[in-house]
């Protein structure tokens, strides 16, 4: 499963579709699979899944509470569960229930959202996902992962199945999203991957923000300025070893997210890092904490100054 020619297909697709593919494979693996929809099977590529098996699939309609709720359930009876639909309405909409089945009851369930931050920017805000992390981050015995693309949004749900805790997978992006892995690699919850070495600044990214890291650095490059990559795959755990290792030798970090500045990987870096004795500058850049107007993707991440060129003019700023 894990080959070039699918890293390159599944990153053209995009995450959405390319989870459907994924689960297909993981069903082969995983007798006592069984998925969950909200009424979503073409939205996140399950038709193929569902026909393949249909006694490992389940759509419980717009009804995502119940989704939790059956969810649950299913696990306490031994069933590896996965649930999904879109990003909002997979957090937002049944937080109660998430909160008491899977946090304090500790039913565990793994929640894919599909098409989370400004990716649906044109059904507007209500659409749009930029408070998930943040809503979620508080929740006890909840794990949050961030892909940065479509490999690592497979090899995370494929994780999270044996993971001890409930897990929340947050898919972002559309399709054609820029492929950061092109071999295979070792994908752990909780430990982030440094993609670039470099001096003594630090951009720590997470889901698509990766790849726009991954552009500012050669943008900077060519003004002779080293910049390390960090994908901070799982905001929750947070990789603190990482974080302490960036901290001592960084001068400069910059966290990236597409989402809301509040409570999301910034937020999540700066608690770390504030108790450290060695505390470097952070520029935390996401959402601003405001809505506004729905809009086109690429417009909705202009508008936030989410561009890799706007990100490295204000870092080269920084540095005079």
């Amino acid at each position: 499963m894990y080959n070039k020619i699918n890293f390159s297909m599944w990153a053209k697709l995009g995450m959405r579709a390319s989870f459907g593919l994924g689960a297909t494979e993981i069903g082969k693996k995983v007798e006592n699979l069984i998925i969950l929809t909200g009424d979503v099977s073409t939205s996140a590529g399950l038709d193929r899944f569902k026909k393949k098996y249909p006694e490992k699939y389940l759509d419980v309609g717009i009804a995502e509470q119940n989704l939790i709720g059956i969810g649950a359930g299913l696990s306490s009876e031994g069933f590896k569960v996965i649930t999904t639909t879109f990003a909002p309405f997979q957090t937002m909409r049944c937080c109660e229930q998430i909160k008491v089945n899977l946090g304090y009851m500790k039913q565990k369930v793994s929640m894919v959202g599909l098409a989370s931050g400004l990716v649906l920017g044109p059904l507007g805000y209500t659409h749009c996902c930029i408070e998930d992390i943040g809503v979620l981050r508080s929740i006890p015995n909840l794990t949050i992962i961030s892909p940065s693309d479509s490999t690592e949004a497979i090899k995370a749900i494929e994780a999270s199945l044996e993971y001890k805790y409930s897990t929340y997978v947050r898919l972002s992006g559309g399709s054609n999203l820029k492929q950061i892995y092109f071999d295979d690699f070792d994908f752990q919850i909780g430990k982030a991957i440094t993609l670039k070495e470099g001096g003594e600044i630090c951009i720590i990214a997470t889901g698509t923000m990766v790849g726009v890291a991954l552009e500012c650095h050669d943008i900077l490059f060519k003004k002779n300025i080293k910049t390390e990559i960090v994908n901070m795959h799982t905001i929750k755990p947070i990789d603190k070893s990482k974080l302490e290792q960036v901290s001592k030798k960084a001068k400069l970090i910059i966290t990236l997210e597409e989402h809301n500045i509040i409570g999301g990987l910034g937020s999540a870096v700066s608690e770390v890092i504030s108790e450290f004795d060695y505390r470097p500058k952070i520029l935390k850049y996401g959402i601003d904490d405001r809505y506004t107007a729905g809009g086109e993707y690429n417009y909705l991440k202009d508008k936030f100054s989410l561009s890799p060129e706007t990100i490295s003019e204000n870092i080269i700023k920084e540095l005079k």
